[in-house]
């Protein structure tokens, strides 16, 4: 019986979901390109709340279930233990049930934009929830807004990828689902529109803000209407801003920055470290997740995203922090409390990678903020101890969020309005755009790119804040390639060449060994005098009229980097090599024109 009801169920929701589909096709045909595009922005607004809505609820409820089950149980060192369990649980569903990977970090959305034109797979709209879950609902230190912003996005380019959008209107609704995303999770709508203009999009016209406002507006509406405020972070208790505390926020804004460049290259690290182990997938969980949970063990704050603890930070209850733990004799030395907090935020960055890195998903949104607010209470708290002054610790634990925020993503918009909005106010506002710019700017300086695209960036295949070179990256360099020529060998007359003349419009031909290397070039233009007079045909070789080019084009080379050697070269057309084998030749005019097209139909409007 429950077997039919289920089916029953399933088939109702299939006939509904079909109904509703053809009511859209239908509004398509009947509305104005701009209008349907309004409509479109509402449908994948709610849609991303309703995802936001569903991760963080089945997060809590595991959560809540892995405590239940730990008082049945009764688990050594449970918080140590459940993380462990949640990232193996994970593992086991992305090899089994996905295919065996999992796309992680908002890069990948960043990535789909610049490279798969907002294409993205159709199984991010769930995978996300279901992985994340279970990784940071039972402890992995990691935060949900990652796969926040990819199931949102996922949601926006699927929707327009169903309704025959065009490439422009893919990416606005892509970057409608992040701003949802973030809008729903953080009931911050402005942070997130920000954060889809500042991290997704390279390039947008006025306009565009309309549709991603209205998306953000509608995450946020939908998340504050059904979730509670145990599951929404927020904070109420906000002094006003003291203009005689500036030195200490640009102090803060200064460590903000080395604290970004420090976290970054050291994730790096370890992300790279996990990826050349050899070990099968889920020995590579035990490995990682078992320092975790020793980690966890010293410093229980690392488990979950931490968000409760930045609210105990925030209202100076850091002594809570070491109860029931080998520290808990030490909660009364405020001394010893400030470097328990200073040494669980350098200590973060481990515990996330090694979530992430033993095969856990989850993302550094949350984690930065994490860092953020230990920074910027243990600012205050040695400035108050030392005697120096007396520094409001709830303000700063709060503008130290956004120091790392905006130093990690290179968002400091993002990162003000983020904490304003979430504060409930804008008392705040002049510390952080000091903590933010301040931080960003030392940043930005070591670390050009932001900490994740990074990678991306290394192989020259995404750049989000250079417009030309984003586009020239989105061009799918092996479709440039001109593979019609005719070959040339160093045994072949000047007869048979003037031959291949007169049967193509080429000016180029290649002369080639036995193995299609490339030996060098001939150009028809600099061997006209010859080509017209019999004698020289006769009596001139091949290897007398080859001339070496000027620059070779690489197969895996970017088109930034070969518009480069054109213009370097002066030349028109390049040879193109792979692993020493000619392939054929490339067109500057060609490229141009691929640039104008797609150009054209990037700008957002």
């Amino acid at each position: 019986m429950p077997k039919d009801r289920a089916f029953q169920l399933k088939r109702f929701l299939n006939r509904s979901f079909r109904k509703l589909e053809r009511l859209i096709f239908i509004l398509k045909a009947l509305l104005t390109p701009r209008q349907f595009i309004y409509l479109s922005c509402v449908l994948v607004g709610i849609s991303s709340a309703l995802a936001v809505i569903i991760l963080k609820s089945f997060a809590h409820w595991v959560f809540k279930s892995s405590q239940k089950l730990d008082d049945i149980l009764h688990l050594p060192f449970s918080n140590s233990t459940l993380p462990i369990i949640g990232i193996i649980i994970t593992v086991i569903i992305i090899k089994k049930v996905l295919e065996g990977s999992i796309e992680k970090g908002t890069s990948q959305i960043m990535y789909a934009v610049a490279k798969k034109r907002g294409i993205m797979p159709r199984k991010q709209m769930f995978a996300q929830i279901i992985t994340s879950s279970f990784t940071v609902g039972m402890g992995g230190s990691a935060g949900l807004e990652s796969p926040i912003t990819i199931t949102g996005a996922a949601f926006g380019s699927n929707y327009a990828q169903n309704y025959r959008l065009s490439y422009k209107d893919r990416t606005l609704l892509l970057a409608c689902g992040v701003a949802a995303g973030i809008g729903a999770a953080f009931n911050a709508p402005i942070a997130g529109v920000l954060f889809a203009i500042e991290v997704v999009l390279a390039e947008i016209s006025i306009t565009a803000f309309i549709p991603i406002m209205i998306s953000a507006a509608t995450g946020a509406l939908i998340s504050t209407i059904v979730l509670n405020d145990t599951i929404l972070f927020s904070f109420k208790k906000v002094q006003f801003f003291d203009f005689h505390n500036l030195p200490y926020y640009i102090l803060l804004g200064v460590l903000s920055g080395f604290v970004s460049i420090n976290y970054a290259r050291t994730f790096r690290k370890i992300e790279h470290y996990f990826a050349k182990l050899k070990f099968n997938y889920i020995n590579k969980a035990l490995f990682g997740a078992g320092i975790l949970g020793i980690l966890i063990f010293f410093f229980p704050s690392l488990f979950g995203e931490g968000y409760e603890s930045i609210k105990l930070l925030a209202d100076n209850q850091s002594a809570k922090l070491v109860q029931n733990t080998v520290f808990e004799r030490f909660q009364d030395s405020s001394w010893i409390l400030l470097i328990f907090v200073s040494l669980t935020m350098l200590i973060k960055v481990y515990a996330t990678s090694l979530t992430l890195g033993a095969g856990g998903n989850g993302g550094n949104f949350a984690p930065s903020l994490f860092v953020g607010s230990y920074l910027g209470f243990s600012v205050a708290t040695f400035f108050n101890l030392t005697g120096f002054t007396k520094l409001p610790i709830g303000n700063f634990t709060l503008v130290g969020m956004a120091g790392i925020l905006s130093g990690l993503f290179h968002a400091p918009l993002t990162a003000i309005f983020l904490i304003a909005e979430i504060t409930g106010g804008y008392n705040l506002m002049v510390p952080l755009m000091i903590v933010s710019s301040v931080s960003f700017a030392i940043s930005k300086r070591f670390e050009p790119y932001s900490f994740d695209i990074k990678n991306l960036a290394d192989k020259g295949e995404v750049f989000t804040d250079n417009r030309d070179t984003n586009i020239l990256n989105s061009i799918d360099v092996s479709k440039l390639i001109q593979t019609d020529f005719k070959p040339i060998s160093l045994s072949n007359s000047l007869e048979e060449l003037v031959q291949k003349i007169q049967e193509t419009d080429e000016h180029i031909f290649p002369v080639l060994d036995e193995k299609n290397n490339l030996l060098g070039l001939i150009h028809l233009d600099e061997i006209r005098p010859i080509v017209f007079s019999q004698f020289k045909v006769k009596y001139t070789s091949v290897e007398e009229i080859m001339q070496q080019p000027k620059e070779l084009i690489f197969y895996d080379e970017t088109l930034e980097t070969i518009m480069d050697k054109f213009d370097a070269s002066e030349c028109k057309v390049l040879p193109v090599l792979k692993n020493g084998v000619f392939l054929g030749f490339m067109h500057k005019q060609l490229i141009l024109e691929k640039y104008r097209h797609r150009l054209k139909s990037m700008i957002i409007e």
